[in-house]
């Protein structure tokens, strides 16, 4: 499905919080039905929790400390690898469409206004440091110091800056609109798998097994269509034949 680089850092602003709650959610070993990554992603990440498991018995909880706490370690690395993504794409759109703050002026000698060319001029000046202040200040820029920011807020300023949000920034030249539209893709792309909430569609190694005619297989290729909330369905590109999680529909 294609989508706009804005509808994807859009669902990566209101889908976040559903990682964050994914985090501590145990894993659901049930069948096909959510999606066509929900089995084998719950079957490797039951093996992680159960190590998990198997280490924190070996601390005895009367033990003074900080026990284990329960994490699914697939949507941990997925919401990281997001994270990083996403700040190091708007550090690298901000090198280039950030307009620099407006320069201080230079600083006046301290003396009194006696006449009211010379309040003016002091005013004129205390009216250009205010603004070079408050544009340095602007919340709207990106920040290259401090605590990374997180990954809703990159999110939300690279969505500004598609979208020609006001702020101290230039228009977006055609290589940062690229850059941003891969990165935003990737990160939707992650956000459903780990979910299991987009729809996707894999072919099985294993060839068609129904027999044509009662004499020999069919030795099709077998292509599995589900996700977004759908139960699959199976279908054989040779023979026609469906099969659903009941069993075979034709």
């Amino acid at each position: 499905m294609n989508t706009s680089p804005a509808a994807d850092l859009r669902m990566l602003i209101t889908t976040w919080p559903d990682l964050n709650d994914a985090l501590g959610a145990p894993p659901m070993i049930a069948g096909f039905g959510r999606g066509l990554t929900a089995y084998m992603a719950a079957l490797e990440e039951t093996d992680l929790d159960a190590a998990a498991e198997l280490r924190a018995l070996e601390r005895d909880p009367a033990q003074i400390g900080i026990r284990p706490i329960p994490m699914r370690l697939a949507v941990y690395a997925t919401m990281r690898a997001i994270e990083g993504a996403l700040t190091g794409c708007a550090a690298a759109v901000a090198e280039h469409v950030q307009r620099a703050p407006i320069p201080m002026p230079a600083p006046r000698r301290a003396a009194y206004a006696t006449t009211r060319a010379e309040r003016l001029v002091w005013d004129d000046h205390a009216r250009r440091v205010q603004a070079a202040q408050d544009d340095a200040a602007d919340p709207r820029r990106w920040r290259h110091t401090g605590p990374p920011p997180s990954a809703q807020y990159a999110a939300l300023w690279l969505l500004g800056r598609v979208t020609g949000a006001p702020g101290p920034f230039r228009p977006l030249e055609t290589a940062q609109q690229q850059h941003i539209t891969a990165v935003a893709a990737e990160a939707r792309h992650r956000v459903e798998r780990i979910l299991d909430t987009g729809a996707e569609e894999a072919e099985l190694s294993r060839p068609c097994p129904r027999m044509i005619h009662k004499v020999f297989p069919c030795g099709g290729t077998i292509t599995v269509y589900g996700g977004a909330g759908a139960s699959p369905l199976a279908n054989c590109d040779t023979c026609g034949g469906i099969w659903s999680e009941l069993g075979a529909a034709a």
